[in-house]
Parts: structure tokens; C-alpha cells; sequence
């Protein structure tokens, strides 16, 4: 009897042990400054939880060679943040030991190599407005690699009438965040606070603006400029409404898409307005985005006129490559939204030093009046976002790797759902 009350004493204290251990884990990791290929030295990192509404639990400042150390609290999930010249860089805080490396960049406010390589906006009518997502593709090949930085880091004109109805950016390895936009100079006229980081192979950086414009009359003139040198504008309309090009303006109707007007201005100059005239009435058909069309054959998307968002043969569209993206940006704003939600407890209070929108996480997500109405929502939108990226796949819009990755994760985040849903 003593033996066995020794063995569970032990067993008790073995566990106690594990616990405390476990409690007491620890995240290293080591920043390197990748304008200068060296340490970056006595960078502030931090970690958030996510669960706190972004609240630093843990501090530290990299040493004469890069690294840190963060005590783990043990109940994640949480993000490591670390801050270089006042720019903040992000990564998920590593689970089993695995190091938290973080690569930074010096920082400027102006850095050569930064420009637009497309500024597109989808437009259509809604409840009597014209409803505008404008979305600006930013390359950043400086060299070295540097990122671009300020209080007003990327600026942008909208009509004067513009009523602002959500603002979105997103880093070229991060998700599409939430982010401010501050007024600036004349009426229409606003600036990002947000960094222009290196491009990551192919992908750049995004800033993304939904807005509203009155549209009684039927009828509306935009005047567009861009703030940088813009390689391409590209306007999206259904086919149900009408565009007429200004004077001067200089739009070619690219047909793409059976169901989308496109048209496209080439090498656009700071502050040349752009003038076009919309009228008419109608929606961007969500039916055709994401994936084959009724009577495709074999899951494949056709690369003939009429068959989905294929390229037509000897006809190249200079926003092709990121009509995919735009096309499919609400599904994977909302699997993103689906994530955040499914790890953050419900009431979870969104305050602290960082906010959600600063360390990458999705901050805007919409309201469901009971948990089996979000449930549903959630699921909806991460099938709808794996059925995309199947088609992505088959479409060659994709890389391999790439689409192993996402995949498991979005499947991680489905069978959560699922397994919340139906507990």
C-alpha cells in the first residue's frame, strides 16, 4: 500500500514537473537584418497573445548577434513581434521548440524601387450607389532590400463623395489585415500607414479601399490619379452597365471574361487624371469567380472566349495575374476572419499595446446572432475558399508548394469548424 501511494506521489509530482516545464517553455530565435545580411542587435521583440486582445505577455531585445529569448506563458495562440527602426515585423509564435527567426529590413521613408504595378477597380450599383473596391498592387524591388515607411506611406485619391466602407492591406507573407486610413491634404485625398515591404518572390504588397458613390442619376464621372507610376488601371464592370472613356483617357477594352467588362489604361503618370464615365446598372456575377463554369469539361478551366476566367487565345490581359486574387479576395478575407474567430474565445476583449490589425490579424469580421448561424457562415466560407483553390490548381495559377500549404491549413481550420459545430 505505501509502494503504491509512493508510485502515485511520484506519478503526481512527475506530472506537476512536466507541467511546470511546459509552463516554462521558452521561444529563441534569432533576427536577421536582410539589407545588411547581418544581426539585427537591440531590436525590441515581444509577444502578443492573440486570445487577449493582442496583449504583450513577454519581452525581450536581440543581443550582439540577433537573438532573443521569450518566456511562453503556455496557452497560446500568440504572435512574436519585433520592431526595427520602427517598422513591425510578425510571425507565428513557433510550437514544439522550433526557432522563431525573424528576417527584417532597414527602413526609409522614401526607398527606390517602390511602384504600382496595377491600381484596379471593381465597380457596380447596390441599393441605389455605386459601390467601388479599389485595390493597388505595390512592388517593392528595392536593392538591397529596404522597407518603405512613414506615417503617410502609401497615398491615395478618391472622388470627394466617397463614403468609406472598409479598408484592408496586406503584407506580401501576411493575410489581408484591417488597417487605418488617415485624411490628408485636399478632400479625397488619404494615406496608408502601413509598410511596403520587400516583394516575396511574386507576391508584392496590397492595399485594398471598399467605398460608395451617389448614383441618382444613373450616371457617374470618375476622375482617377494615381501618387506613383502606375504600369497598369484597370477598370472591372458587369456587362450589364456602360463605360465611356474622357478625353484624353486612354482605356482599351480587353475581352477577358465572359462576364466582365474589362478595360485597361498602360503607364500612367503621378497625378494624370484619368476621366471615365459609368452608367447604368448591375453586379459583378460571384457565380463566375473561383472556379469552372457550367459546361466545362473534365474540372478544367478553358482558355477560349466564353469558357470562364481562362485567357482567351492571342489575347494577353495585363491584369491577369491578379484578377485570380481579386476574384477570390472575399473568400479568403472571410477564411481568414473564419480562423481568427475559430481560435478567439468569444467576448475576448480586442485591446492592448498591438492591435489586431498592426501584428497581421484579421480585425473586421461580421456579427452572427447564434453560434450555429457563425458556424455555418464559417464553413461555408472556407469550402467555397478550398473549391477556389482547387480550381486555382487546375488553372496553373498556382504553385505546387503553395497549394499544399494553404490547402492543409484551410482543411486544419475546416475540421475545426466542423468539430466545434458538432460538439
Amino acid at each position: 500500500m505505501r509502494t503504491n501511494k509512493f508510485l502515485l506521489h511520484s506519478a503526481a509530482a512527475g506530472l506537476f514537473l512536466v507541467g511546470a516545464l511546459a509552463q516554462a517553455a521558452q521561444i529563441t530565435g534569432t533576427v536577421t537584418n536582410k539589407t545588411t545580411g547581418k544581426p539585427a542587435a537591440g531590436d525590441s521583440v515581444v509577444l502578443l497573445d492573440v486570445q487577449a486582445g493582442m496583449a504583450e505577455v513577454a519581452h525581450a531585445t536581440t543581443d550582439s548577434k540577433g537573438r532573443y529569448t521569450l518566456n511562453d506563458p503556455g496557452s497560446g495562440p500568440y504572435l512574436v513581434r519585433v520592431t526595427h527602426q520602427g517598422a513591425g515585423y510578425f510571425i507565428a509564435a513557433p510550437q514544439g521548440g522550433g526557432p522563431g527567426d525573424i528576417p527584417v529590413f532597414d527602413v526609409a521613408a522614401t526607398v527606390e524601387g517602390v511602384s504600382i504595378e496595377a491600381d484596379v477597380l471593381e465597380i457596380e450599383t447596390n441599393n441605389g450607389q455605386l459601390q467601388v473596391t479599389e485595390r493597388f498592387f505595390v512592388h517593392n524591388t528595392s536593392n538591397p532590400p529596404r522597407t518603405e515607411w512613414s506615417p503617410h506611406t502609401f497615398v491615395i485619391n478618391l472622388p470627394p463623395e466617397a463614403v468609406i466602407a472598409g479598408v484592408a492591406a496586406q503584407r506580401p507573407t501576411g493575410l489581408p489585415t484591417s488597417v487605418k486610413l488617415d485624411p490628408v491634404g485636399p478632400k479625397g485625398q488619404y494615406a496608408f500607414n502601413f509598410p511596403i515591404q520587400p516583394d516575396e518572390g511574386e507576391k508584392d504588397t496590397l492595399f485594398q479601399i471598399e467605398y460608395t458613390l451617389p448614383y441618382s442619376s444613373g450616371s457617374y464621372t470618375f476622375h482617377t490619379q494615381v501618387s506613383r507610376p502606375a504600369q497598369n488601371v484597370g477598370i472591372l464592370l458587369p456587362k450589364s452597365m456602360t463605360f465611356k472613356a474622357g478625353s484624353g483617357s486612354n482605356f482599351q477594352l480587353v475581352p477577358e471574361d465572359p462576364g466582365i467588362q474589362t478595360f485597361v489604361a498602360k503607364n500612367v503618370n503621378p497625378g494624370q487624371v484619368l476621366e471615365f464615365t459609368i452608367s447604368g446598372t448591375g453586379s459583378i456575377p460571384r457565380q463566375q469567380q473561383g472556379g469552372p463554369q457550367q459546361g466545362d469539361t473534365g474540372g478544367q478551366v478553358s482558355n477560349t472566349p466564353g469558357g470562364g476566367i481562362g485567357e482567351p487565345i492571342n489575347t494577353p490581359d495585363p491584369l491577369s495575374k491578379y484578377k485570380w486574387w481579386i476574384l477570390g479576395a472575399l473568400a479568403l478575407l472571410l477564411a481568414a476572419a473564419a480562423a481568427f474567430l475559430l481560435r478567439k474565445p468569444a467576448g475576448a476583449p480586442m485591446t492592448g499595446g498591438t492591435t489586431a490589425f498592426e501584428a497581421g490579424v484579421p480585425a473586421a469580421v461580421p456579427a452572427f446572432t447564434t453560434p450555429t448561424a457563425k458556424h455555418t457562415a464559417l464553413l461555408n466560407a472556407l469550402k467555397e475558399e478550398l473549391f477556389s483553390l482547387e480550381s486555382e490548381k487546375l488553372s496553373g495559377k498556382i504553385k505546387p508548394e503553395e497549394y499544399a500549404e494553404i490547402k492543409a491549413a484551410l482543411e486544419t481550420v475546416l475540421k475545426r469548424a466542423l468539430n466545434k459545430k458538432n460538439s
